[in-house]
C-alpha cells in the first residue's frame, strides 16, 4: 500500500508574496521546516515519496535532497484555483493508495503528530484523518453568543469542544477523494495539536512570530527537539 505526500507551492502569494522560500534569522526556506519532517517520515517508512507539487522550476533549488518536484498546471496559481482543484490535478499524475497534504505555512506540525494521522487511516477505522485545535471558549457569532448564554456562561472547561481545522496534514485515500470531492471523509480521525502546532503563516506578522519560535525556541533552546508534543 503506497503513501505519498504532497506539499502544494505557489511562488506567487499575495498576502506575503514568496513566503513559501522565505528565510528564517537562520537563513533556513520556511518550506524546509515541514518537508524534513517528511523525509524523516520516509526514513521511518510511514511514507513512501514526497512531491512538490509547483509550476515553477526554480523550485527545484530549495528542495532537500530525498524531496521530488513535480510541475502543476498554471491555471492552479490562480486565485481561481481551490485546494480540491490542486488535489485532483496531483492525483491525475501520481497514483497511491493515501494521500498526505501538507502545506509549508503549518511548519511546526510535529512529526508525531503527522504520523498518527497515517496510522489511523492506514488501520482502516478511520476514512480520513487531520489535525486540528481544539476550541473551548466563548465564540460569538452576529453579535449574539453562539455557543453559551448569557445569564448562564459555563466554565470552559465544560463547553463542548469545536476543533478547528489545521492546513497540516490531511489524510486520505483516493477512495475518498473520488467518492465525497475532499479531503475528507464521513469519519476523519481528529489530532489534537498544541498552540505552537497550530501556528500558520498568512501575513509579515505571522512570519516574524514563526521565526521568533523556530530560531529562538525550537533550535537554539531545545536543539531542534520536538519538545512542543503532547
Amino acid at each position: 500500500m503506497k503513501t505519498v505526500a504532497i506539499m502544494p507551492i505557489k511562488l506567487n502569494n499575495e498576502r506575503l508574496p514568496g513566503k513559501n522560500i522565505k528565510k528564517f534569522s537562520d537563513g533556513t526556506p520556511l518550506l524546509h521546516v515541514m518537508l524534513n519532517t517528511l523525509l524523516s517520515l520516509q526514513i521511518d517508512g510511514t511514507i513512501d515519496e514526497t512531491y512538490v507539487f509547483c509550476s515553477n522550476p526554480n523550485i527545484q533549488e530549495y528542495l532537500p535532497k530525498g524531496i521530488k518536484w513535480l510541475s502543476r498546471p498554471e491555471f492552479l496559481d490562480t486565485q481561481q484555483a481551490k485546494c480540491n482543484d490542486i488535489i485532483r490535478e496531483f492525483l491525475k499524475c501520481v497514483e497511491a493508495d493515501y494521500y498526505v497534504l501538507t502545506a509549508a505555512t503549518s511548519p511546526f506540525v510535529s512529526f508525531k503528530h503527522i504520523k498518527d494521522c497515517i496510522i489511523h487511516v492506514h488501520s482502516g477505522e478511520y476514512d480520513s484523518a487531520f489535525a486540528a485545535k481544539k476550541i473551548q471558549n466563548f465564540l460569538w457569532k452576529n453579535g449574539k453568543p453562539e455557543n453559551f448564554s448569557l445569564d448562564s456562561a459555563p466554565r470552559t472547561q465544560d463547553m463542548i469542544p469545536y476543533y478547528c481545522e489545521l492546513s497540516t496534514p490531511y489524510v486520505f485515500t483516493r477512495k475518498v477523494f473520488e467518492q465525497f470531492g475532499g479531503r475528507t471523509g464521513e469519519n476523519p480521525y481528529i489530532c489534537e495539536c498544541s498552540e505552537i502546532e497550530c501556528v500558520d503563516i498568512d501575513y509579515p506578522e505571522d512570519f516574524a512570530l514563526a521565526d521568533i519560535i523556530y530560531t529562538q525556541y525550537l533550535k537554539e533552546k531545545h536543539g531542534g527537539k520536538e519538545l512542543w508534543e503532547k
